[in-house]
């Protein structure tokens, strides 16, 4: 029974989405979405609803503002890519706090993510491992963020491009390698070095004639309706 009392007076963390669809306004719920955002870190658990619920309250009580926990709310929305959260979440930030130094550093993170640039990013990411460390998961995140834009690209992709897009060489990216192909069905050609070639799971974009099309296929009863309108 009085463990059935303790968990009554501290409510466990689903009952922030509670809060938020009851009284998203309530500057009372402050101090629950903070520490629901270093519970998303702690846990590796994501809630991009209540991380903009709590951006949002910021803008209505900016001297509330944590600068610690907008930049790790920053930092598991580039984790949650190719999905826009990172855009979503810095469109409710100041321009004033989007200036400081670590923002700034966020920011060219995310550029470089969206194009495709990760060599760039894990050389910036490196520099400021301060910024981006201080949430675990994060280097996974990303480098399945770059598998997937591999995947989207290549139905073949070199050693030397994979090792470059996911920050791992050597024994580690045999290892890696392995467990891809036991567990993703990804598939080692032969030969050596970096001029080894891996050859990824067929999908409708690296291997485009497995997307079927609706564009290309116009149903006939649709043809016949605009004959009459041309004719």
């Amino acid at each position: 029974m009085g463990r059935e009392r303790e968990v009554q007076k501290h409510p466990i963390s689903y009952t922030v989405e509670q809060l938020i669809s009851v009284n998203p306004y309530n500057p009372d719920i402050l101090p629950d979405l903070e520490n629901y955002v270093n519970e998303q870190v702690s846990s590796q658990t994501y809630s991009l609803d209540a991380n903009l619920c709590l951006l949002r309250l910021y803008q209505f009580e900016p001297e509330r503002m944590s600068i610690q926990i907008v930049a790790r709310i920053l930092v598991k929305a580039l984790m949650a890519m190719p999905a826009p959260d990172f855009s979503l979440c810095l469109f409710l930030i100041p321009e004033r706090v989007q200036m400081e130094e670590q923002f700034k550093t966020l920011i060219v993170l995310s550029h470089y993510l969206e194009t495709a640039r990760f060599r760039q990013f894990w050389d910036e990411a490196a520099k400021n491992r301060s910024i981006v460390e201080v949430v675990p998961g994060f280097e996974q995140a990303i480098q399945a963020y770059a598998i997937h834009v591999l995947s989207l690209t290549y139905q073949k992709v070199p050693r030397s491009v994979l090792a470059e897009a996911i920050n791992i060489e050597g024994l580690s990216l045999d290892k890696f390698l392995e467990h891809q192909i036991a567990n993703a069905g990804w598939i080692i050609e032969k030969g050596h070095g970096r001029g080894q070639l891996i050859t990824l799971p067929r999908n409708e974009f690296n291997q485009p004639e497995l997307k079927k099309s609706t564009a290309d296929s116009i149903p006939l009863e649709h043809v016949t309706r605009i004959f009459p309108i041309l004719s």
